[in-house]
């Protein structure tokens, strides 16, 4: 018969909306170990598994703290009470842990005085709004705060008549049948309960014992502090307003750049300080599906995504939203691990938006081979390949816009985007190789400029800070003889220097935040960019480094940034030590910019 060995929870602690997926551990009657499943429908040798999930309600209600979520609240914000902020948000442990939550607390105040009016959804009342244009901090005192011992978790919910007394002042209330369950807002502040037992399928009685696990309590999904559009029309590349004030366009979209951290690397020995649990893929991928659907982008670039988490999550998920999904696995000739787990690069665009044109897929190992039959001596060449061969990739999308062209030397014509989408890679000691995947990504780009008249915008993880070559190639079209990077060439592959040129005239889109006037906002903007190079300050915030590695590149011959997501301050990633966190689930920030299209200049 089936005997189960063991049952536990990748994680004991529960959050809203995030599914729970039980470890059953099981030895058939073969005496093999599986942890597939056993349903109804396909007993084995008569047996089948059966589950239950249980909420255990006390007859004293516990709140826990909105900040530390293992934590019993004693203290309550009023000012939540009166916004009708989503009740567990207003609980803290502490009147220290209130004040020092305070600076993002607030936020949740002004957000609800300036919605008062707006229609607010189910997502919203659980996990909080992106790219609220009202959500910016304005103005906000310290709201009175009421300190009980006796705190509720809003309106008693409706529970099914038939429920299990236990001893001790317990209720258990049945929740679910299925071997994995998803906590609602009903269990926020409450143990749940889950049960496995193998059944008859004959007698439908339990043959064995009843295999149970108790989680700790049910906490709401954090929701990190929303990120404002800021304007920046009107302002071209020599920060100069256009004749009318604002850049003309033939049209505006939206695209976000987004490194999301794939799950193989998110392990615990690289982040120890992040909670396990919002360390783990069920809760991080919920997280960050919120995040990027609440920018509402038109073109999303992400880079890290797992193959198999693309065609099981990211793929299908999407697409309820509208997006279609196009993926570049890399390449796995250096990679030894599971190739369902190999990370790429994945383009998403809204279907009312733009079509799909065509794709371009580049392979770097490809690249490689290439290079060393045409220029390197044979007796090279495997130290050659071994060098260059990472894996990266590149995914090169054409697309046509749908919104139409402005001006009547426009009409009828097709408006064309390209959009590449990279991630190079990260080896520090290897310079040489970081330059080489650029400079060959930037020749494929040529290609295509020269064959088509039309705009472009080169995003990702480029693994290169400010001022280092690559970032030079591609800011500025060239890297100086002198620069020190060019020191690390054992291949020769950058002499004479000259050969490193382009001509595509690529300009990063934060850089537009250093030429704003002033206004509300601007001030704040320009003092999180580096000012010797006009990036922010940092794309990438971990324990042992921050910096920017990230970026959107446009040609600013063909399009004009017109609004930037706002950047973050290092002070509230630090609040919980670094990136990836319960709030943001990555251990990079999203980057996006809102263009438009130049009006063409007929030739």
């Amino acid at each position: 018969m089936l005997i189960v060995l063991r049952v536990h929870l990748p994680s004991d602690i529960p959050i809203v909306g995030c599914e729970l997926t039980p470890y059953v551990l099981l030895r058939r009657p073969d005496t093999t170990v599986t942890t597939d499943d056993v349903p109804e429908s396909a007993p084995i040798d008569g047996y089948f598994l059966k589950y239950k999930w249980y909420r255990v309600q006390s007859d004293r209600n516990v709140a826990v703290c909105s900040v530390h979520s293992s934590v019993q609240a004693t203290l309550q914000c009023i000012g939540c009470v009166k916004a009708k902020i989503p009740v567990a948000k207003s609980y803290h442990c502490s009147t220290k842990c209130f004040a020092d939550a305070w600076q993002h607390h607030r936020v949740l105040h002004d957000r609800a005085t300036t919605a008062v009016n707006d229609t607010v959804t189910e997502d919203d009342e659980l996990f909080g709004r992106y790219n609220n244009p009202g959500s910016g901090v304005i103005s906000a005192t310290f709201s009175g705060a009421v300190s009980s011992t006796s705190l509720t978790n809003g309106p008693t919910p409706f529970y099914p008549s038939s429920t299990t007394q236990r001893s001790g002042g317990e209720t258990w209330f049945e929740v679910g049948r299925s071997k994995t369950y998803t906590p609602s807002a009903e269990d926020i502040g409450h143990v749940l309960k889950f049960e496995c037992v193998v059944i008859d399928a004959e007698t439908k009685l339990p043959s064995g014992p009843v295999n149970s696990l108790l989680t700790s309590r049910v906490i709401p999904a954090p929701s990190p502090s929303p990120r404002c559009l800021v304007p920046v029309s009107g302002v071209d590349v020599i920060g100069n307003l256009d004749s009318n004030g604002r850049a003309s366009s033939s049209g505006s979209f939206t695209v976000l750049s987004y490194n999301i951290l794939a799950d193989v690397y998110a392990t615990s020995e690289s982040y120890s300080y992040c909670p396990s649990w919002a360390l783990s893929w069920a809760y991080r991928r919920q997280n960050l599906l919120r995040e990027i659907v609440g920018y509402h982008a038109d073109i999303v670039c992400l880079q890290e995504v797992q193959s198999n988490h693309f065609e099981a999550f990211f793929a299908p998920e999407l697409d309820k939203h509208g997006y279609q999904a196009l993926y570049k696995r890399k390449t796995n000739e250096v990679y030894s691990g599971n190739t369902q787990t190999i990370d790429g690069c994945a383009t998403f665009f809204r279907r009312d938006r733009f079509a799909h044109v065509k794709k371009y897929e580049v392979e770097f190992n490809k690249a490689a081979q290439s290079l060393t039959d045409a220029q390197i001596p044979t007796a090279q060449k495997k130290s050659t390949l071994t060098r260059l061969a990472k894996d990266n990739v590149a995914l090169i999308v054409v697309l046509e816009a749908k919104f139409g062209n402005q001006g009547a030397d426009n009409l009828g014509k097709r408006q064309l985007l390209c959009v590449a989408n990279t991630h190079v890679n990260d080896h520090q000691d290897l310079k040489d190789v970081k330059l080489w995947q650029v400079s060959t990504l930037l020749k494929g780009l040529e290609k295509i400029a020269v064959s088509a008249d039309i705009p472009m915008l080169v995003c990702g993880d480029f693994n290169s800070v400010p001022g280092s070559a690559p970032h030079s190639l591609l800011a500025l079209g060239k890297v100086e003889p002198s620069h020190p990077d060019l020191a690390v060439d054992p291949l020769n592959l950058f002499r004479p220097p000259s050969k490193l040129i382009h001509k595509l005239q690529l300009v990063s889109a934060y850089s537009s935040f250093a030429r704003m006037g002033s206004g509300i906002g601007s001030e704040k903007q320009r003092k999180r960019l580096d000012p010797t190079t006009n990036e922010p300050l940092f794309t990438n915030c971990t324990r042992d480094f921050i910096g920017t590695l990230d970026y959107i590149f446009y040609t600013v011959d063909s399009l004009t940034v017109e609004s930037l997501l706002e950047l973050l301050d290092e002070e509230s990633m630090r609040k919980n030590t670094a990136l990836p966190s319960p709030e943001w689930s990555s251990d990079h920030v999203a980057l996006l910019a809102q263009f438009c299209c130049k009006p063409r200049i007929r030739r």
